[in-house]
């Protein structure tokens, strides 16, 4: 009985604290029109596949694949895809910068992949991830 008291106030106070750091949460929120915004979210979370793709590309030594899918889902060739020049006009310049950015380090990794050198495809690739930390750890779209 001590057990499921104890996990019911540790949830408890699991719920309060999130609570408590959503309402402080002091990221720039940004606004854009409901459809635009699911559409946003849903190629961030795209994004997260094709990350998840490349390491294992990465890890089975397929170079020329993690290239490949970098650049046509990640890189320069996927904005139009990503509808960025729609979804521009909503993000304060900050942010356009950092997505930008994501994108030209895709390319740049998209490059040292078919290099076929692993550490510089490796170095490459966490600016892409670090382009996505920067902007999750400043802006909000919810």
């Amino acid at each position: 009985m001590k057990f499921y008291l104890f996990a019911i106030i540790l949830l408890i106070t699991a719920c309060l604290s999130t609570a408590s750091a959503a309402d402080n949460d002091t990221r720039e929120q940004v606004k854009f029109p409901e459809m635009m915004q699911q559409h946003m979210l849903s190629n961030m979370r795209d994004h997260l596949v094709v990350i998840n793709e490349i390491l294992i590309y990465l890890t089975t030594d397929e170079m020329d694949k993690a290239a490949d899918i970098a650049e046509n889902r990640l890189g320069m060739s996927a904005m139009s895809l990503h509808g960025a020049g729609r979804q521009a006009q909503f993000m304060p310049d900050g942010m356009k910068n950092i997505g930008s950015g994501m994108h030209r380090a895709a390319s740049r990794f998209a490059r040292k992949a078919e290099e076929g050198d692993p550490a510089s495809a490796y170095k490459a690739l966490q600016e892409v991830t670090a382009a996505c930390v920067a902007c999750h750890a400043a802006y909000r779209v919810n």
